[in-house]
């Protein structure tokens, strides 16, 4: 067998050591005789599983004890609906980003429950850089703010966290979480979806802080209300399990290799490697400003477009997958989530030097 570099924007790689253990427990997990997609959620034997799955999280991520842990259904799209039916909270206006594709969709999911308010919009710049924070015209009555740390499509990743006074910020981390260290005592609520850096599709985490719990709308449905959910652990209904055990998996790995410090190491000097290439290039460009650039989404465009569809195909060939960019950009896109190794990064740019030198 040999396994490709995937480049995948999501759902992402996993981690190799993880999808070996995986295939070790898959017919019968730690003596049970069963595999863990056939447990009862309420069994001892899973029980064990989401325990030590949110610990270890929460040991990854320093996440303060006034902070609740919630592994629900959904995707994070599920949850541009949920953030306002929680947090609202008697309130009818909130403030949110508007930096690319990601930010548009969460500001008009809300739009149907509440009164937006976009303080600041990368629509200018075609959504390349990102808003400088002085410029931002943020309510004094907002329920929260929102924003969108890292745009898959667009590329672009604030290196900062915005300052929110005494408004909840709130974040859609889905493609950056677990990349670096992080003070999740500066957010009021952290969503990530978890097919890009923290497992396989299906399972979206809410890292919620424990005032903003209890004010759901009275329409609020039941699954939707994070009181509710915390309450029941995360077992309202019957949660993806099998997503559960495999984020457990990645998170006992982040921590193996030295934790969120040595990930965010490694994650800077991929990036570096890439962005070198392209940089150091007359033949590939990027169309983010450089203070704006995404460690994990790095879009790229070729001279000649109609050299595209042979750069992907060699690419294949080489074992190099998924690299086509979004339609909605074109070019190239590649995605170097946690679970990339930094080989796959090194063959990557080596393709390029040598495609460059045949085709420019």
């Amino acid at each position: 067998m040999t396994r490709v570099y995937n480049f995948s924007a999501g759902p992402a790689v996993l981690p190799e050591p993880v999808l070996e253990r995986a295939r070790e427990d898959m017919l019968d997990w730690n003596g049970t005789g069963m595999s863990v997609m056939e447990m009862s959620h309420r069994g001892k034997a899973f029980v064990s599983i989401a325990n030590q799955a949110e610990q270890d999280l929460r040991d990854l991520l320093q996440i303060p004890a006034n902070y609740k842990v919630l592994f629900l259904q959904g995707g994070a799209t599920g949850q541009f609906a949920a953030i306002p039916m929680n947090l609202l909270r008697g309130k009818t206006r909130v403030d949110y980003v508007n930096t690319g594709a990601w930010s548009k969709k969460a500001i008009a999911e809300a739009k149907k429950y509440a009164d937006v308010n976009v303080v600041a919009t990368a629509a200018d710049s075609h959504f390349t850089t990102i808003p400088a924070f002085d410029g931002w015209q943020r309510g004094s009555d907002a329920a929260y703010l929102h924003y969108t740390p890292n745009e898959t499509i667009g590329g672009v990743e604030f290196h900062w966290i915005p300052e929110s006074g005494d408004v909840p910020l709130v974040a859609d981390m889905s493609s950056n979480i677990l990349s670096g260290p992080l003070d999740v005592s500066r957010f009021g609520l952290i969503y990530a979806g978890a097919q890009k850096n923290i497992g396989p599709a299906g399972l979206t985490l809410v890292i919620v802080r424990d005032d903003l719990l209890g004010g759901a709308m009275a329409s609020t449905p039941s699954i939707f209300d994070y009181q509710v959910q915390a309450e029941a652990e995360s077992m309202s209904n019957t949660p993806p399990t099998y997503a559960w055990y495999l984020a457990g998996l990645v998170f006992q790995w982040l921590k193996e290799i030295g934790g969120l410090k040595v990930m965010d190491e490694i994650n800077r000097r991929k990036a570096e490697k890439l962005y070198k290439a392209i940089d150091n290039s007359a033949f590939y460009t990027n169309p983010v400003d450089v203070a704006a650039r995404s460690r994990m989404n790095v879009p790229f465009t070729l001279a000649d477009p109609e050299l595209d569809g042979l750069f992907l195909k060699e690419a294949e060939q080489a074992g190099l997958t998924t690299l086509k960019g979004h339609r909605s950009v074109g070019g190239m896109r590649a995605s170097i989530y946690n679970a990339m190794p930094e080989a796959g990064v090194d063959a990557l740019v080596e393709f390029m030097v040598d495609f460059e030198q045949r085709k420019a």
